[in-house]
């Protein structure tokens, strides 16, 4: 089944507890997980000490203190355990960059490809399970050729796999991971094992037992084409180094890291491609994982750049990295690839001036965060303060923003105040040009003037967000200021409304 493909499956049945074994919680006495279910207080995991003793899930927490009164209970923290299953995902990223979370208690990793740097699948397996016992963690693992039969196989199979068909037929059929109801109604039709329903046509079980178990039949015995969907993306390029020992100091890491950035380079340029993200991943002996992360406002391969944002991301981080027993595996990954010509590489007075300007935004993005340093952007829109909006600089390239008429002055002014600041304003009529305003304490006679010009809101996005049009003015006063100021309110009341919104340099 699955031919072509392996799929390993890692298992943690005790994971909630194990987990907060790992920090010498309840040593010496049977450990249990609870939460409210039916009125009650009941177990929902139990440490292997308490199942030794009979306390399994779904027991009342009264009757299991009355069985054990030295039982140690807390309440179960599932978000905490998320995290911690998260965590040992980023773990296994050593052996594949397809990894799947299932479920509250395992992982699935697409293995095919990677065999090979481990010295075979079995080695593969056995690393992995030493690497996790290390961690104070019960874990069962399976190999098959679909991510539903190594699942199975790793929760409900006990002892060494020799035909990997014979013990999927052999599994009770709870490993085909359907609702409890169906589960009670195959067993009261007498279908117990995954091999009693492998035998029979598929379209009789569908009409009694529905098509969702049908389908997870097919899949779990790979009549049906199965993937898992990784909870990353797998990258476009990844290049790594594993030690023999483990190095515990960061000037070797970052040695290390530079003659992998200088393999991605010459990748990417034998593509013709740059990258704009690069991830340095950093795999500690005992399992914990640091990923640093850098981002260039235009594509990029030039290693030096790369390690001077690399060593800034380092100097810039609030945890300082700790080597702890040492790293035993470094990685950087390019998850995505653009195109850069040598169109993009030319020198020149422009390019050059570009490019330090583009180098001084990464590095401050790099040191001080990605939304610290910001660009404008234009939108296509004609509501004055919606017309740009900021976006972090290392997000988007450049825009290129229309350029005024020859000869004309500006129609926007470069500062809007926002809100608008009110202003009281001297005209002949209401609804007449403006011929003196005055604006915080100060008189400004209006020597020229241009408009007016009807500004209304965009009623096809949000008829709910309709505001009054306004009248907007260009004004020049005797002193040579020039103002952009509005006239709010589509009918005249007896004293209109000036805003002031803008001034032109």
């Amino acid at each position: 089944m699955g031919e072509g493909r392996r799929y390993l499956a890692l298992s943690f049945p005790l994971l909630p507890t194990d987990r907060l074994r790992r920090h010498g919680f309840a040593l010496d006495a049977p450990l249990v997980l609870v939460e409210k279910a039916r009125g009650a207080m009941r177990l929902v995991a139990a440490d292997l000490m308490a199942r030794r003793l009979g306390l399994l899930p779904g027991l009342a927490l009264a009757d299991a203190r009355a069985r054990v009164p030295e039982l140690v209970a807390e309440e179960i923290d599932r978000h905490g355990d998320g995290r911690f299953l998260a965590r040992l995902a980023d773990a296994c990223d050593r052996y594949s960059p397809m990894v799947a979370v299932e479920g509250d208690d395992a992982l699935v990793l697409d293995i095919t490809g990677c065999i090979h740097l481990f010295g075979g699948e079995a080695e593969l397996a056995a690393d992995a399970v030493q690497r996790l016992t290390g961690l104070g963690l019960h874990v069962r693992k399976a190999g098959a050729g679909t991510p539903e039969a190594a699942l199975a196989l790793a929760r409900f199979h006990r002892g060494p796999v020799t035909d990997e068909r014979a013990a999927v037929l052999g599994l009770p059929v709870a490993a085909l991971g359907v609702p409890e109801e169906t589960l009670r109604a195959l067993r009261r039709a007498g279908l117990k094992t995954i091999g009693d329903l492998a035998v029979r046509p598929t379209a009789p079980l569908s009409a009694r037992f529905g098509a969702g178990m049908a389908w997870a039949l097919a899949r779990l015995l790979g009549r049906a084409d199965s993937r898992i969907t990784p909870r990353r993306a797998p990258p476009a390029l990844v290049f790594s180094r594993a030690f023999a020992e483990p190095i515990g100091h960061m000037a070797h890491v970052m040695h290390a890291l530079g003659e992998l950035a200088g393999q991605a380079a010459h990748e990417l340029e034998a593509r013709g491609k740059g990258g704009r993200r690069f991830a340095a991943t950093l795999f500690r002996s005992d399992g914990d994982v640091r990923t640093l992360e850098v981002e260039t406002g235009a594509p990029m391969r030039d290693p030096a750049v790369l390690m001077r944002l690399l060593e800034a991301r380092i100097e810039a981080l609030s945890d300082p990295i700790d080597p702890g027993f040492g790293f035993d595996l470094v990685r950087l990954a390019v998850p995505a690839l653009e195109a850069l010509d040598d169109a993009q590489l030319r020198l020149g007075e422009a390019q050059a001036l570009e490019g330090s300007l583009s180098a001084l935004v990464d590095r401050l993005s790099t040191r001080f965060g990605r939304g610290r340093i910001r660009r404008f952007l234009p939108r296509d829109t004609h509501v004055p303060e919606q017309a740009a909006q900021a976006v972090p600089a290392v997000a988007a390239a450049p825009a290129r923003w229309a350029p005024p008429e020859a000869g004309e002055p500006p129609l926007r002014p470069l500062h809007l105040f926002s809100p608008p600041q009110p202003i009281d304003v001297l005209a002949e009529v209401p609804d007449g040009p403006p011929m003196r305003f005055r604006w915080r304490g100060g008189t400004h006679d209006v020597l020229r003037q241009e408009g007016p010009e009807r500004i209304a809101s965009e009623w096809w996005h949000d008829v709910r967000r309709i505001a009054p049009p306004r009248d907007y003015y260009r004004v020049e006063d005797k002193s040579g200021h020039r103002f952009w100021i509005f006239r709010d309110g589509a009918e005249m009341p007896p004293a209109p409304r000036w805003y002031l919104h803008g001034l032109f340099p």
